[in-house]
């Protein structure tokens, strides 16, 4: 595949919520008299949610889009307890996507799944709640989804033959070999029979045969990242304000359409783990940088998509009832398939240049003939110059005169009644003009029909009020808007009118959809064209306006003079930049500094920066390399984790608990002030047994922290590596008092700044007996603890040798370096192995 991602998640930040989170409700038969799908406790569903949607235009696309999938859950019994499957359907999107997996106690990976898929409705089995029988499962996910509506269906319906059949019946023949996958998966299968019937139920309406992309996504394609890590990380919701753009999406957003835009969020919750596809999406950023003429160019073709797969999801749906909400949403429908298969040779144009194999690839499946058979057999039927019009009357009228004179001659005169009637009504309002010597005009919109509208200032009129004759009479300033019983009565005549020429559209248009429809699934090739092309020009428009780099992949983290590219955005300078190392040989680093030094922002950034260059996005720093990591987890402390308190405490356990149970060797492993929740004996001792345990696994471990104790774990473990965050002593003006000046850089070492608690003392108002005392009694601990902690030069050969070991073999793997300069680079090594079996420790002199 040339996608390798995930293309169908909706981008949303803000849920509908339907129902209380703890209201389980089921389906009443009342509700569309036929027999109820769901257990006994029912509540009446009273809307059918998107019905005969209609397209919108990526200009009228909101960044907080509602919530539109729906999710259905089933987990095995008895022994297969753990194994879960999920199946989901975007009502905005054809797509149906089939997950199956084994999880652990802790549900981590169905809870992550589920975070990405932001449900609308969440459907599960009555039997997953039985009373004082509920699930463990039903439990998690009713407690992370609050704000989501739940509905239970009978454990009948989770049934994985009819689950197949529902496949084979709706899944088109481009993506039948889905069949493979999925045969043995009797959980996903189950979950797709229950969801796909109870779509069918709310919708009123069925997919047409062979019309749905169906897919298999399984855990292992990308990078997991929970959902804690992505609130952390702030990668597409701002901790402080939701509607705030301060995120790693927010950086990266400069897609030109909705499904652009879906992908990206999808991307950076999902990145790749398959070196290969993102280095393919990597060389189209760098064509696109490069060449000028194909970023612009394909830019103003993008830009005119609307959003294809709303537009798919609802050609494919056949409703059960013809009304003329439905006749209306057809007709505007096929207009905008035609807008954009029209676009289709703009875009292959723009692609006849390039030079990647990725946007070759695209551009020979812009070959495809079945665009032209389609778009050959609209024009039969459709008007050239009907097209896609933002306002509301023009819209009216590009569905009105969108099929051509002489198919139908009952239509022909319903359009031509329209139209006397549109000049009547234009005809009575200057005549009302002309009455009243009043500055009026015709208005249109869609809630009010046709309208009249004045703008006048109140002291012009006869008495400062409108003549008697008009109703409805609104003021915004000073433009009048009002109407007459005249026109509302012809109001009502061109509705009916209308209302016979949809009518009689729509069975011309349900016709040619039956004669389009076996080529209609070239469009879902266009679509995930569409989608990926926007986000690598989102990519690229990144780039232009920083300095980012593109990323290798090897087996190390290697990061040269790297900055937070979130903070990029928001600071007034560009932020400090600092470099990062981690390997197989030193795969665990200590930060250490005070308060305030940048600690925290530092590790964000490293994780920011690894998903950047795993989704196919240049990063900002000078040079950069990484290992792909299958995993990404965050424990980032907040402010109130200093207060000392057993919720606090409580949290960061879970929270590592879930670390350690999840991690392997290919992990990126952030943590941030733990043990800050409890004493400070207690703290070293559950940080020192984290770091240990970790330190057993070939994880990337970034470990900040204030106690200093931790820091001589080196002398025991080679891998280990310290650095701090350096400060500067800077005194005032009067030359009393110390203050700090943060230098936000990273230096090797642990830090030099210790005792902060003694300096804030000094600057308090305690008297200075008691602050001596204190610094007093606090050097003969330090000085204990550093005698036992005390490298002895055995351990600093055995460190020297096992670091020049490491880095014999990451040059052995990695060089590119000529013979000569090679030579020079191990003599390099050797030397600084000779130095450091002899030289002391810096730290261990002081």
């Amino acid at each position: 595949s040339y996608f390798g991602d995930k293309s169908s998640c909706i981008e949303n930040t803000s849920t509908l919520n339907l129902t209380s989170s703890s209201s389980v409700r089921g389906l009443s038969s009342a509700c569309a008299g036929k027999p109820p799908l769901s257990s006994s406790r029912s509540v009446c569903r009273n809307h059918t949610p998107l019905m005969g949607y209609s397209v919108t235009s990526s200009s009228a696309v909101s960044s907080h889009t509602a919530a539109s999938v729906i999710v259905a859950v089933v987990e095995g019994r008895g022994l297969a307890r753990g194994e879960v499957g999920i199946a989901s359907i975007d009502l905005k999107s054809p797509e149906v996507i089939l997950s199956q997996f084994a999880d652990n106690t802790t549900y981590a990976k169905v809870i992550t799944k589920l975070k990405i898929l932001t449900p609308l409705e969440i459907v599960m089995s009555n039997t997953a709640c039985d009373p004082g029988n509920t699930t463990k499962l039903f439990s998690l996910i009713t407690e992370h989804f609050k704000n989501v509506t739940f509905t239970t269906v009978q454990r009948k319906y989770f049934n994985e033959t009819k689950g197949l059949e529902y496949i084979e019946q709706l899944c088109a023949s481009e993506f039948s070999t889905i069949f493979m996958e999925i045969q043995s998966k009797y959980y996903c299968l189950a979950a797709a029979a229950a969801l796909l019937k109870y779509v069918e139920f709310i919708q009123n309406s069925v997919y047409a045969p062979k019309s749905l992309k169906v897919r298999f996504q399984g855990s292992e394609k990308t990078a997991m990242i929970d959902s804690s890590s992505a609130q952390n990380l702030e990668l597409v919701i701002n901790n402080r304000d939701s509607r705030n753009g301060h995120t790693l999406f927010g950086v990266l957003n400069y897609t030109k359409t909705p499904g652009g835009s879906r992908r990206l969020r999808s991307n950076i919750l999902e990145p790749l783990v398959d070196a290969e596809t993102i280095n393919m999406r990597l060389d189209c950023v760098q064509e696109l940088l490069q060449d000028e003429e194909l970023f612009f160019g394909l830019q103003a073709v993008i830009s005119k998509f609307l959003d294809t797969e709303q537009l798919l999801s609802v050609l494919v749906q056949i409703p059960k009832q013809d009304t003329v909400k439905t006749a209306e949403s057809k007709i505007t429908n096929l207009i905008y398939l035609k807008h954009t298969l029209e676009l289709v040779e703009p875009l292959k144009a723009a692609l006849r240049s390039c030079n990647t194999p990725l946007l070759k690839a695209y551009y020979n499946s812009l070959e495809d003939t079945r665009f032209g058979i389609i778009l050959e057999k609209i024009t039969t039927v459709i008007n050239d110059d009907t097209r896609y019009t933002k306002g509301c009357l023009s819209m009216r009228t590009q569905k009105c005169y969108a099929v051509k004179p002489n198919i139908n001659e009952f239509l022909d005169i319903a359009r031509r009644t329209y139209t006397e009637i549109v000049d009547d009504i234009a005809g009575m309002i200057a005549q009302l003009a002309e009455k009243y010597s009043l500055p009026m005009k015709t208005s249109f919109s869609s809630a009010r029909g046709f309208f009249i509208q004045m703008n006048a200032d109140c002291s012009t009129l006869p008495s400062g009020q409108l003549p008697s004759e008009f109703t409805k009479i609104t003021k915004m300033k000073n433009t009048y808007s009002f109407t007459s019983s005249d026109l509302i009565k012809m109001n009502e005549r061109c509705q009916e009118s209308l209302r016979e020429i949809y009518h009689m559209t729509y069975l011309i248009v349900c016709k040619l959809l039956n004669e389009i429809y076996e080529h209609i699934h070239c469009l879902y090739k266009l679509s995930d064209i569409v989608s990926m092309l926007d986000m690598l020009l989102s990519f690229a428009h990144a780039c232009t306006l920083s300095d980012y780099v593109r990323p290798e992949f090897t087996d190390t983290l290697a990061i040269k003079q790297g900055w937070h590219p979130i903070l990029e955005k928001i600071a007034v300078e560009k932020p400090v930049s600092n470099n990062t190392y981690l390997a197989e040989g030193n795969n665990f680093v200590i930060i250490t500094g005070p308060n305030m030094s940048g600690k925290s922002t530092y590790l964000k950034q490293i994780a920011l920066c690894q998903i950047m260059a795993q989704i196919g996005s240049y990063v900002p720093a000078e040079y950069c390399s990484f290992r792909i990591t299958e995993q990404i987890f965050t424990r980032i402390g907040m402010d109130d984790d200093i207060e000392t308190n057993a919720s606090t405490f409580m949290k960061e356990m879970k929270e590592i608990t879930y670390i350690i149970q999840n991690a392997n060797d290919k992990s990126l492993i952030i943590i941030d002030e733990l043990g800050r929740g409890t004493s400070a004996e207690e703290g070293i001792g559950i940080c020192y047994a984290v770091c240990e345990y970790l330190l057993n696994s070939k994880a990337f471990t970034l470990f900040a922290t204030h106690f200093l104790e931790l820091c001589h774990i080196d002398a025991l473990y080679p891998n280990v590596e310290n650095c701090h965050f350096e400060v500067q002593h800077v005194r005032s003006s009067a030359g009393s008092r110390e203050k700090i000046a943060y230098t936000y850089t990273l230096s090797k070492g642990y830090t030099e700044e210790k005792n902060y608690g003694l300096k804030a003392a000094e600057v308090s108002s305690l008297p200075s007996s008691v602050i001596l005392d204190a610094r007093e009694i606090t050097n003969r601990i330090a000085k204990k603890i550093l005698h036992r902690q005390k490298s002895t030069p055995e351990m600093m050969k055995q460190r020297a040798v096992y670091q020049l070991a490491m880095r014999l073999v990451q040059t052995a793997r990695n060089s590119r370096l000529d013979t000569d300069s090679l030579r020079i680079y191990l003599k390099g090594l050797k030397k600084k192995c000779e130095d450091s079996c002899t030289a002391p420790r810096r730290n261990d002199e002081q």
